[in-house]
């Protein structure tokens, strides 16, 4: 009876032991997976034709072009892009240096072919002049803003709070 119940606890620790290891090595190797799917997303960019990579977008100097093509990200895009276009649920960021620094060609080519395999649509059926609008409000968003750091020393009021519930002298 003795080494039954040794064996039982040995086998319980046994499995405690692994199980949170096996968990780890699993979301380790979902994230790592993540960023590849990531990477591949932003390799499409490279993959555009030089023919494509050449077309200069005919809006660029078109001053209602950013924000009609903003309009559209909203509704056809925002979804899976986020908002702020710095990456959804199921899009990528397009405030990543490869989509800021791509040719407006290459990314024309992108939102006319999609990327079906990562799930992004084909969007040839849209007009050519609302891709270019779209074109030209990707490249208007530049870098992400960086996220602000909180300490755990700084208060939750807006700095013109602070100290507002100091008695009068």
């Amino acid at each position: 009876m003795k080494i039954r119940a040794v064996g039982l606890c040995l086998a319980t620790l046994l499995i405690c032991t692994c199980f949170p290891s096996a968990r780890e090595a699993q979301q380790t190797g979902s994230s790592t997976s993540k960023q590849k799917a990531k990477e591949s997303v932003y390799s499409e960019i490279g993959k555009a034709p030089e023919k494509a990579r050449a077309q200069h977008n005919p809006l660029e100097k078109d001053p209602d072009a950013v924000a009609a093509g903003q309009i559209l990200f909203e509704q056809r895009c925002a979804e899976c892009h986020g908002d702020r276009a710095e990456g959804g649920k199921k899009g990528p960021s397009l405030r990543a240096a490869e989509i800021q620094t791509a040719e407006p060609g290459a990314i024309f080519w992108v939102l006319t072919n999609g990327v079906v395999r990562k799930g992004m649509p084909v969007w040839s059926k849209l007009p050519e002049p609302q891709r270019w609008q779209l074109v030209s409000f990707i490249q208007s968003l530049g870098a992400a803003p960086p996220k602000p750091e909180t300490s755990p020393t700084s208060s939750a009021q807006p700095p013109a709070a602070k100290g507002a519930f100091l008695p009068r002298r």
